[in-house]
């Protein structure tokens, strides 16, 4: 069957899917959502706090570090708390991974070929086959094999990739096969040409990110060129946002891109305009302070606020809930597309989020439905 808007289609990349805890990766699965805590993993309690803050966002799935004893002491206590699957990060110490498996790890981040010696990736292999755990493979351009960098003189696509799949090579000499792979770069264009790369010579899932992107504004810019990029073709199956900000952060940004990108929805997409000496009320604050009061909202709908008639009404003629600002102090509310009724400044606020909460929970109640504008047209 054609598609009616082809222009809004994506193609994604047909891989095999593998278990992470109970979360699918790969195949038909939703692209889900990951970040990291940057707590001391030795310190439990406040890395839970964290950790169910990101679960509070959305987080389909965390990584902790686990560099030392102490740490892996800790670990089984987390992962018991969790609610998401709960990712193992581990570099050298092929001990801490054998222990994170048999404390509840969902999965191993690993490389492989810096564990060691054959015999010890058997035992990882051994003992992510025995707890169920899947592995993450994380090929990083500023930690390349030294071989790999005196064959290519830098850190290169075609580095990268031979750097995955000689560690896929190791796990598959194993007979394993529940692992997942990343090639990060914080070069955009090195990250996204090996990403193209792997995946035209792999059938595993893949793990999307820009490392080491920067701080919230322009770390956002970077992941969302890079990863969103790669989305749109169809490429990940799922994303971590690496920002210099609090890890609850990159989740909100990694499911904004996907909802921009019309591959996940949750909670509340709002469109608003940038403001200009035309509004009829403060736009930037009322946008600030709606996101603000809607983020416990976790049903897919969407939202418009506009200052001015100017494209108010056609935006609010595509969402759930819209306002468009008007003179006198008196603004014009949209449901569902259409014209419905005024509200005067002073209570508009409150009037918008005791909206969005009614449908919300008529939604989930099932007696309505989010507002799909491209449907009403197609009928």
């Amino acid at each position: 069957m054609s598609s009616v808007r082809p222009w809004r289609d994506i193609e994604r990349r047909k891989s095999r899917q593998i278990m992470v805890g109970n979360v699918p990766v790969g195949g038909d699965a939703p692209i889900t959502v990951q970040t990291m805590t940057n707590t001391p993993t030795e310190d439990a309690v406040a890395t839970i706090d964290q950790i169910r803050r990101c679960e509070e966002v959305g987080a389909d799935i965390i990584r902790v570090s686990v560099p030392t004893v102490e740490a892996s002491a800790a670990f089984g206590k987390i992962t018991k708390a969790a609610r998401v699957p709960i990712v193992a990060d581990i570099h050298f110490h092929y001990k801490r991974a054998l222990e994170a498996a048999d404390a509840g790890a969902s999965c191993l981040r690993i490389n492989p070929g810096n564990i060691g010696s054959s015999q010890r990736v058997a035992e990882v292999v051994r003992a992510a086959k025995a707890n169920g755990c899947a592995i993450r493979i994380g090929v990083n351009a500023g930690s390349l094999e030294k071989d790999l960098l005196e064959k290519y003189g830098e850190p290169c696509p075609e580095a990268l990739i031979e750097s995955a799949l000689d560690h896929i090579k190791l796990l598959q000499d194993h007979d394993f096969h529940e692992y997942k792979v990343a090639v990060k770069a914080s070069d955009v264009f090195l990250a996204v040409a090996a990403y193209h790369g792997l995946a035209e010579t792999v059938d595993c899932p893949l793990h999307l990110g820009i490392t080491e992107a920067g701080g919230l504004i322009g770390g956002t810019v970077k992941s969302s060129i890079g990863i969103g990029s790669l989305l749109w073709a169809g490429i990940g199956d799922t994303i971590r946002v690496s920002l210099s900000a609090e890890p609850e952060q990159e989740i909100k940004v990694g499911f904004e891109m996907l909802k921009a990108l019309g591959l996940r929805t949750r909670g509340v997409r709002v469109v608003s305009c940038p403001s200009c000496s035309r509004q009829g009320f403060d736009v930037i604050r009322t946008v600030e302070r709606l996101e603000k009061r809607l983020e416990h909202i976790k049903t897919p709908m969407s939202l418009s606020v506009l200052g001015c008639v100017v494209n108010g009404p056609g935006e609010a003629r595509e969402t759930d809930i819209g306002l468009t600002g008007g003179g006198s102090g008196k603004h014009m509310v949209y449901l569902s597309g259409v014209k419905d009724h005024h509200i005067e400044s002073d209570d508009m606020l409150d009037h918008i989020v005791k909206l969005v909460e009614d449908k919300a929970t008529a939604i989930e109640a099932g007696e309505a439905e989010a507002f799909d504008p491209h449907k009403v047209a197609a009928e």
